[in-house]
């Protein structure tokens, strides 16, 4: 009788364990199907910050903005709402601490800075991580860096984000509107 319920313990513990990673995944994939998607402009990225195993580092333009709250404090948690500009590129609509009402586009952020004189905040985008296969990251950082320099006014980078309820998952990377795998793909073939 006591092998029974160990048993059923058992059972019920390997289920949950098994839907918490599930659920994850679906939430992402929710995200990535029913969110908006925005533009991101994506920056050079310091060639002293090394590629961490399996992922890009990304840095973000969209990086600051202005707020009224002047009670803003360093590591606050704040919601950055957004909308698209002409091109199709994210810019922040509103900063603010709580949800503003049939608002659904926006990101929580903690806040890197206040400047009190200019009423200016900075923070540090969640998505800023580019995870691929391994055996990809290297050359795909390369290329990366290849088309995202200081020196590079001609091509344009950016990140593909589904934004939906406060969630955010990366899509893809883009160089010249063509996803960064592509170009991995095309050095490949040469």
């Amino acid at each position: 009788m006591k092998s029974k319920y160990l048993f059923i313990i058992f059972v019920v513990i390997a289920v949950l364990q098994l839907f918490a990673p599930a659920n994850m995944i679906y939430n992402q994939e929710h995200i990535l199907k029913t969110g908006t998607l925005y533009k991101f402009k994506t920056q050079p990225i310091d060639p002293n910050d090394p590629f961490r195993g399996k992922y890009v580092t990304l840095s973000y333009e969209l990086n600051s903005a202005k707020s009224r709250d002047s009670t803003l404090q360093k590591d606050d948690k704040i919601l950055v709402y957004l909308e698209k500009d002409s091109s199709g590129y994210a810019q922040v609509k509103a900063v603010s601490k709580t949800k503003i009402e049939n608002e659904k586009d926006f990101i929580e952020v903690k806040v890197d800075w206040y400047n009190p004189y200019t009423n200016d905040v900075g923070f540090s985008l969640p998505f800023n991580r580019y995870y691929m296969q391994e055996f990809k990251a290297k050359p795909a950082e390369n290329i990366y860096r290849k088309y995202n320099s200081v020196l590079d006014t001609i091509n344009q980078t950016y990140a593909l984000v589904s934004v939906k309820n406060g969630d955010a998952v990366l899509k893809e990377v883009y160089i010249n509107d063509r996803p960064l795998l592509n170009y991995l793909e095309l050095k490949t073939s040469e």
